[in-house]
């Protein structure tokens, strides 16, 4: 799910138009000759699928080969029922392990990062999106259904579960429908979209101190939160989408430390992914008041706090992109990756671009390609 107050409604009345639609097929696409990189391997796409679909499927790009294989986590795991599961939200690497948040499965499908099978899975309802520090991993939880019956709203929490035994420790709880969260200074920054509470949406980020694991702190920021990342230079940067009519989307950066807000850009950004001291991100703007999306992309520099670049697509495919979905740069040749949703009911594709942002290559993907993990060499 990209905004739950969006799409929930549309996915639901597309259900019945996919009876025509093949789940992408296992299958093996030789894009470059390859090359050999210091210390980056490839990297994993989790495709999204729709809601009630049980379509959410595991792509992965091997740089050294320059082969993208599609829908591997059938393949490796030929025995698992049901395959990955309904609607992927979150996948990263920690260790040696890969974590796939399966939202609507409610449930963290725990994988080999080097081989993509499964070791086993964490239980949670509503999951939303991972953070990992020591032998521990947190994950947000919205706790109660799928729904935008404001009735089965409730307060959700962070659970935190054991890497090594994949076993639960504890859960705290934090505000309405949390979303993406960061760890800084050991301290867990978690910021709450209040999704299912609209018009009302919440616009708190909570603080929790890593050692009690208790919120210590509510910070105002603004309505309708989704994603958190931290900087080097100890700053959180948080967008909201706002309300979609008169309170546009727009991105924050927040002093780790104190929690004041340091600046308030107003530029749309509906997903990010930081590079050095570049933040890239793209937007899809909904406004019920023109009804449409407005699409843009750019790069900010966290240091300046200002925009260095207004499109990071320079030769003109960025016309081709229907509904920029996933974001991810290389750290070591800075190619940009994007995905494309489409209108999120048939397969999507992802487009590399190099560091002068010229289109290199196109490929195919599951249905709603959207969260990029990097996988690195074994030293």
């Amino acid at each position: 799910m990209k905004k739950t107050s969006i799409i929930l409604l549309a996915l639901l009345a597309l259900i019945s138009c996919r009876k025509d639609i093949v789940v992408t097929p296992t299958e093996q696409t030789q894009i470059t000759t390859g090359s050999d990189t210091t210390t980056l391997q490839g990297f994993y796409l989790l495709n999204e699928g729709n809601m009630g679909s049980n379509k959410a499927t595991l792509d992965y790009y091997d740089f050294t080969t320059g082969v993208y294989h599609s829908n591997i986590y059938a393949q490796n795991n030929p025995n698992v029922v049901m395959e990955l599961g309904d609607v992927g939200n979150d996948l990263q690497i920690y260790g040696s392990q890969l974590y796939a948040v399966i939202n609507a499965s409610n449930k963290i499908e725990v994988m080999n990062a080097q081989t993509a099978k499964r070791i086993g899975q964490i239980n949670v309802p509503n999951c939303r999106c991972l953070a990992f520090s020591g032998q521990y991993g947190y994950v947000t939880s919205y706790a109660g259904p799928i729904s935008l019956d404001q009735s089965h709203a409730q307060k959700g929490y962070v659970l935190k579960f054991d890497t090594a035994t994949l076993q639960t420790i504890d859960t705290c709880l934090v505000s309405y429908q949390p979303e993406g969260l960061v760890i800084v200074d050991n301290k867990l920054f978690v910021v709450n979209s209040g999704g299912y509470m609209q018009p009302k949406y919440d616009s708190v980020m909570s603080v929790i101190d890593i050692a009690t694991f208790e919120e210590i702190k509510r910070v105002v920021v603004d309505i309708n939160m989704q994603h958190i990342i931290a900087d080097k230079y100890n700053h959180l940067w948080i967008n909201t989408q706002g309300n979609y009519y008169d309170r546009p989307s727009c991105l924050y950066c927040v002093d780790a430390s104190t929690c004041n807000i340091l600046a308030k850009i107003e530029m749309p950004v509906s997903n990010m992914y930081l590079c050095g001291d570049s933040l890239y991100f793209y937007s899809t703007a909904w406004s019920y008041i023109e009804n449409k999306n407005a699409i843009s992309f750019g790069i900010i520099n966290v240091r300046t706090k200002e925009t260095i670049a207004e499109n990071i697509i320079t030769d003109g495919t960025q016309n081709e992109i229907e509904m920029p979905y996933g974001i991810c740069v290389n750290p070591q040749n800075k190619d940009l990756y994007i995905t494309d949703a489409k209108n999120y009911v048939v397969p999507g594709s992802l487009s590399c671009y190099d560091s002068t942002g010229k289109r290199r290559w196109t490929i195919r993907t599951g249905d709603v390609p959207a969260h990029f993990a990097l996988l690195y060499k074994i030293k």
